[in-house]
């Protein structure tokens, strides 16, 4: 046992002796061996460094495809556009992340009080993003929460509907989103081309639309500057709209609704009126116009909510400031008639609209 031990100590006194001559060979050699061994040493750290950056990556990545979200949609009422929009919204955050995301979607039925109840529970639940399909959802999840992100959409006029002066396409709080404005000047080039000996407009809104009433002031001031003549004519809800459209339909010779959601719950009532008068109606959106207007520069709300999907996502997996994010605009837009009331006007479309699908 002794003699292996030595045999042990002898062998590692050899090493040592081994070692002691080789560092004492020239300079230019001992500089070489030594940059020779460092370079190796240094490639695998950089290695080792990108790999664990990498395996991090992964790992987050792993982490955020595995967290589970809950969303709340709040939207005002029924109809087609806003319909859509919820529609593209769910299918996008759907499609980012399956089961791990639970969107809890609740209609107001029209009602702005309603919305209030809707997002506080929202708030109360500790939602981790707020949906808001049209603007008075808007306005109520903004009274009800300052700090969960709130995402807007089918808003026309942000600067309007939150009451920010000067707004400039980010409102520097909790609050984002995309609007459904579609270019009014062109909206009002319509109602000239359509109705080319066009003397006087009526514009119908609904009061309590803050939205409304903002299209209906950039129509009004596109009118004066080509010299028609118009009149507003608002209503509070369903219960009045008759009657005012009654009153709207005599001594003009077009109307102009914007994209007002009671109206667009109600356009049954309008064209019931408006078509027995004969009268071009100019819709703000689509779906309005497919139910009884004429024409319509139209967007795609599904599209509209699909790009409010996508900052969702950003927020929730990237962690995108909400307070800095820009306003989205639809990034299209279409000419679109509606075949139906053409024909039932007797009013000549030209042929660069297109017919609206279930018009013709």
């Amino acid at each position: 046992m002794k003699k292996k031990m030595l045999a042990v100590t002898l062998a590692g006194m050899m090493v040592m002796g081994l070692a002691a001559c080789g560092s004492g060979q020239s300079g230019t050699s001992g500089s070489s061996a030594a940059a020779s061994s460092q370079a190796p040493a240094a490639e695998t750290a950089a290695s080792d460094a990108q790999s664990t950056s990498e395996a991090a990556a992964t790992e987050s990545a792993a982490q955020t495809s595995g967290k589970k979200f809950k969303v709340g949609v709040c939207q005002l009422v029924q109809h087609e556009a806003l319909d859509a929009a919820t529609q593209g919204f769910e299918d996008t955050l759907k499609k980012e992340y399956g089961d791990n995301v639970e969107i809890d979607v609740q209609n107001a039925q029209g009602d702005s009080a309603t919305c209030a109840t809707i997002v506080n529970g929202f708030v109360s639940n500790q939602y981790d993003l707020i949906l808001a399909n049209a603007t008075p959802a808007l306005q109520a999840a903004q009274s009800a929460t300052t700090t969960i992100p709130i995402l807007g959409t089918s808003i026309t006029d942000y600067g309007t509907a939150l009451g920010v002066s000067n707004f400039s396409g980010t409102t520097g709080t909790n609050i984002s989103g995309t609007s459904d404005l579609a270019p009014l000047d062109q909206q009002e080039d319509m109602i000239l081309e359509l109705v080319p000996d066009v003397k006087k407009v009526a514009i119908l809104y609904c009061s309590s639309e803050a939205n409304s009433k903002f299209q209906a002031e950039k129509i009004e001031g596109y009118l004066k500057e080509d010299g028609v003549d118009y009149e507003e004519f608002t209503f509070s809800d369903s219960n009045d709209l008759s009657s005012v459209v009654n009153s709207a339909v005599n001594g003009v010779d077009a109307m102009y609704i914007p994209t007002d959601n009671t109206a667009a719950s109600n356009m049954p009532i309008i064209t019931q009126v408006t078509g027995a008068a004969k009268l071009p109606v100019i819709c703000g959106e689509e779906n309005m116009c497919a139910q009884g207007g004429l024409a319509t520069l139209s967007i795609s709300y599904y599209d509209l909510g699909a790009e409010t999907g996508k900052q969702a996502i950003d927020i929730l997996s990237n962690g995108a400031d909400v307070s800095t994010m820009q306003i989205e605009y639809a990034s299209a837009t279409t000419k679109e008639y509606n075949k139906k009331y053409a024909d039932t006007i007797g009013v000549t479309v030209p042929d660069d609209y297109k017919v609206i699908d279930g018009t013709d």
